[in-house]
């Protein structure tokens, strides 16, 4: 009888999910940056190596509202989209454990901010402007930047934002070294954060 109940994992492509032996999050952990900063995937593979789930709040509004963040920029604006983003950070707050990248602007809204403050690890993924534009440049999905002249908007929006972003509980750097070499800064941060 204990045998039928046992799963079979030589099938599967993955190995079964598990904590970290070496960390484990007391709660969720939530990435918080400007874009090109690499929150999506970072969170990935941290999640990936965490053996916990990975959730992006960008896609998650996407699936809820079943069109693309630029497009609801474009047919409903800034607050329907703030409002979704916050109703969607609110839910995946309130699941198990995991990893979550936010949008650029949902650290910068004082209820989201709040939300994440409260329920889970903030971890600030900075990036210097330089790199940040240079990575952002190469798409056409930033619905802020099309608006004018998109090294300027980006620096104003560093400007305003690194400060609020610093009210994280933690601070990564999001250098142009290899995305396993920010995992393991995080990693590291996380450790220190958690068990020091």
């Amino acid at each position: 009888m204990l045998k039928e109940n046992k799963k079979d994992y030589k099938g599967m492509k993955e190995k079964p999910k598990r904590y970290s032996a070496s960390l484990v999050l007391p709660s969720t952990l939530v990435l918080v940056g400007m874009m090109g900063a690499g929150k999506s995937s970072i969170g990935w593979r941290l999640a990936r190596k965490l053996g916990i789930p990975f959730n992006d709040s960008d896609q998650e509004v996407e699936r809820a509202a079943g069109c693309s963040v630029a497009d609801i920029f474009e047919t409903w604006g800034e607050k329907a989209f703030r409002d979704a983003e916050r109703r969607v950070i609110k839910r995946l707050l309130n699941a198990p454990i995991q990893v979550i990248s936010t949008g650029d602007g949902a650290f910068v809204d004082e209820e989201s901010r709040t939300l994440i403050k409260e329920n889970a690890i903030s971890l600030w993924l900075r990036a210097d402007p330089e790199i940040l534009y240079e990575r952002v440049i190469r798409r056409d999905t930033r619905p802020l930047l099309f608006e004018g002249d998109a090294k300027q908007i980006l620096e104003e929006m560093v400007d305003r934002r690194y400060p609020i972003y610093a009210q994280a509980a933690l601070t990564v750097e999001s250098n142009d070294d290899a995305h396993e070499a920010t995992v393991e800064r995080v990693l590291a941060a996380l450790k220190k954060y958690i068990y020091d």
